[in-house]
C-alpha cells in the first residue's frame, strides 16, 4: 500500500497539466502619443501631487488614503480572495480529520430473539479514528484551479490599486475645482460689491433728475445679475466640500484651504511610452489576471472529461473497554481508490468545456479594449492639457484687454462723450471672462491630474505605503 500512495503521489504533482497555458495576447501598440510634449519628465514613479506645493492638499490625500471607504471595501475584498486561493489549493493536498466519542446501549429482552447472556446489555464501545481522501490530480485540474484562484487574488490586489489611483485622483481634482470656486466667488463678491457702489451712485443722479430711469435700470440690472451669481457659487462650494468629505470618509462638513488656484504650483508633465501602460495601469494588469484566470479554468474544465482517481481511507481503534482502546487488538482500518470516468452527462461537461472558453474570450476582447481605452485617456489629456495652456493665455490676453476697454469706456462716460451702455457692456465682458478664466485655470490643472491618473505609475505604490494596510 505504501508503495502505491508514493507512485500517486509522484505522478500528482509530476503529470501534465491539461489545456492552454497562458500567452500574453499580442496587442496593437502606438509608437507615440499624438501630442508630444518636450516638457515631459520622468516623474511618474514619484508622489506628484506634492508638486503642487500645498500642504493642505497633500494631507487631505493622506487623510483619504487611510479613511476611505471604497478603499477599505478594496482591501477587505483582497482578503477575501486570499482565503479563497487557500481554499482552492487546499485541494492539492490530502484531507484528513480525526474523530472519537463513547456511549452506551441497552437492547430489548422482549425481543423474539433473546439476547445471548455472554453479551453485555446495556452494551458499551469507545472509538477513536483518522479518515481522509485525496484526489489524484493526473491531469492537472486542481492545479489549473489553483492558478485560476491565484490569478483571482493578483486580479483583486490589482482592482485595490486602481481605487487608489482614482481616489487619489479624485481628491486633487477634487480640491482643484474647490480652489476655483473659491476664486470665482472673490470674483463675483468684488464684482456686487462694484456695481452696488455703481447703483447707489446713479440713484442719486436719478433723483437729482441728471440719467433717466432706463439708464437706473440697466445698472440695477448688472448688479442684480453679480449678486445672483454668488448664491449659485456658494451652494456649488457646498456640494463640493461635502464631496470631499465623503473621499476623505467623513460626513459633510467645510473643508481647509491651503494655497488659492493662483498660488497653486502646476504638476510636470509625466513622461512614458503607449508601452509602459501595459505595466503601469493597474486596470490593465486587473484585466489581463481575469484572462489568465478564464485561460485556467479552461483546462479545468477540458480535464473533467478524463478519470478522476481518489484514495480514501480510516485508521482507529474500537472498545468496549476504555482502558484497552489503544491496545494492538481494538485497531481498525480500512483504505479503498476510486476511479471514476463520466460515460454520458447529456452534454453538461461539453457546456461547461465552451462556456468557459466563450467567457475566455470576452476577458481577451475586454482586455483589449482596456489597452485601447487606456491608449485613448492618455492622448485625451495630452491634447486636454496643451490645448487648456493655449486657450489660458488667450483668456489671460483677453482679461487685460477687456480691463483697459471698462477703464477707457468709463472714463468716456463721465467725460459724457457716450452713454452707460457701453460701460456695461464692457464691465459684463469683464466679468465674463474672469469667470471662464478661472474655470480654464481648473482645467488645467485637472487635465494633468488626468493625466498622471491615465499613465498609471509607480507612484501608486508610493500611495498605497500611506495607507494602514502594507
Amino acid at each position: 500500500m505504501r508503495h502505491i500512495i508514493i507512485v500517486l503521489f509522484v505522478l500528482s504533482f509530476t503529470a501534465c497539466a491539461i489545456g492552454p497555458d497562458y500567452k500574453r495576447p499580442t496587442v496593437t501598440i502606438p509608437n507615440g502619443w499624438r501630442i508630444e510634449s518636450s516638457d515631459a519628465k520622468a516623474v511618474a514613479n514619484t508622489m506628484w501631487w506634492e508638486q503642487f506645493n500645498d500642504p493642505v492638499l497633500s494631507e487631505l490625500i493622506q487623510v483619504a488614503l487611510k479613511e476611505n471607504y471604497d478603499l477599505k471595501i478594496a482591501t477587505a475584498r483582497v482578503e477575501e480572495y486570499v482565503g479563497r486561493y487557500w481554499v482552492g489549493r487546499s485541494g492539492l493536498f490530502p484531507q484528513i480529520y480525526a474523530g472519537g466519542g463513547g456511549g452506551q446501549q441497552r437492547s430489548s429482552e422482549r425481543l423474539a430473539t433473546p439476547i445471548p447472556s455472554s453479551i453485555n446489555n446495556p452494551s458499551t464501545l469507545y472509538q477513536g479514528a483518522f479518515s481522509g481522501s485525496w484526489e489524484i490530480d493526473v491531469w492537472g485540474r486542481l492545479r489549473r484551479l489553483t492558478e485560476a484562484a491565484r490569478a483571482d487574488l493578483l486580479s483583486t490586489e490589482e482592482g485595490r490599486r486602481a481605487v487608489i489611483l482614482t481616489l487619489v485622483t479624485s481628491v486633487a481634482n477634487a480640491y482643484v475645482n474647490l480652489r476655483d470656486l473659491d476664486k470665482q466667488l472673490v470674483i463675483a463678491i468684488e464684482t456686487a460689491k462694484s456695481r452696488e457702489e455703481s447703483y447707489k451712485l446713479f440713484t442719486l443722479r436719478f433723483e437729482g433728475g441728471v440719467i433717466s430711469e432706463l439708464e437706473l435700470s440697466q445698472v440695477k440690472s448688472e448688479y442684480e445679475q453679480a449678486l445672483a451669481r454668488i448664491p449659485v457659487l456658494q451652494k456649488q462650494i457646498t456640494q463640493q466640500e461635502n464631496g470631499i468629505s465623503v473621499l476623505l470618509g467623513r460626513n459633510p462638513g467645510p473643508i481647509p484651504r491651503g494655497k488659492t488656484i493662483d498660488e497653486l504650483t502646476l504638476p510636470s508633465i509625466p513622461e512614458g511610452l503607449p508601452s509602459d501602460l501595459l505595466e503601469r495601469r493597474p486596470d490593465i494588469r486587473q484585466a489581463e489576471q481575469e484572462l489568465i484566470a478564464a485561460n485556467a479554468r479552461i483546462g479545468a474544465a477540458k480535464a473533467l472529461f478524463f478519470p478522476t482517481i481518489s484514495l480514501t481511507g480510516n485508521y482507529g481503534w474500537a472498545s468496549t473497554d476504555l482502558s484497552r482502546l489503544f491496545s494492538g487488538p481494538a485497531q481498525a482500518w480500512n483504505w479503498a481508490g476510486t476511479f471514476t470516468a463520466p460515460i454520458f452527462t447529456g452534454g453538461s461537461l461539453l457546456g461547461n468545456y465552451k462556456a468557459t472558453q466563450a467567457i475566455q474570450q470576452q476577458l481577451l476582447f475586454n482586455y483589449q479594449k482596456t489597452i485601447q481605452t487606456a491608449f485613448k485617456e492618455v492622448d485625451d489629456s495630452l491634447a486636454d492639457q496643451k490645448g487648456t495652456r493655449e486657450q489660458l493665455e488667450a483668456q489671460s490676453r483677453q482679461v487685460e484687454a477687456l480691463k483697459t476697454y471698462a477703464h477707457v469706456a468709463r472714463l468716456r462716460f463721465d467725460n459724457g462723450y457716450t452713454g452707460y451702455i457701453e460701460v456695461l457692456d464692457a464691465e459684463r465682458s469683464l466679468f465674463n471672462a474672469q469667470l471662464e478664466y478661472a474655470q480654464s485655470q481648473g482645467v488645467l490643472f485637472q487635465s494633468l491630474v488626468n493625466l498622471y491618473k491615465a499613465m498609471g505609475g509607480g507612484w501608486v505604490t508610493e500611495a498605497d505605503k500611506m495607507t494602514d494596510v502594507q
